[in-house]
């Protein structure tokens, strides 16, 4: 059974850092489509990030682009977020979703490509 777990969320004051991290489990892909996503009360979920594992390019929102990194440890099967400058309007909850046996298409994909997703891990700026 796959499992998508996020952590690292919380609390920080405008300008500050968080680093995210998404594992997910029980799959033997050797590569994947993967994406950040995150949602506000009330508002659609929107992408962030998008790529596909085994390589390629990396497609990050406009709000995401110099201030937002992507990185993974293939080793551990550790997917990794860090957010740099954060802002007040970054705050939300912080998805991480997986497409297995597919590459990514180009550009940011929708929320209905990809069929698992985590719980969420809530990311809260103050000004």
């Amino acid at each position: 059974q796959v499992q998508v777990v996020e952590s690292g969320g919380g609390s920080v004051q405008a300008g500050g850092t968080l680093r995210l991290s998404c594992t997910i489990s029980g799959y033997n892909w050797s590569a994947y489509c993967m994406g950040w996503f995150r949602q506000v009360p009330g508002k659609e979920r929107e992408g962030v990030v998008v790529k596909y594992t085994g390589g390629g390019n990396t497609y990050y929102a406009d709000s995401a682009k110099g201030r937002f990194t992507l990185s993974q440890d293939n080793a551990k099967k550790m997917l990794y977020l860090q957010l740099d400058s954060l802002k007040p309007e970054d705050t939300a909850m912080y998805y991480c979703a997986a497409k297995p046996f597919s590459g990514c298409p180009s550009g940011l994909a929708n929320v209905n490509y990809f069929p698992y997703w985590g719980q969420g891990t809530q990311v809260t700026v103050s000004s």
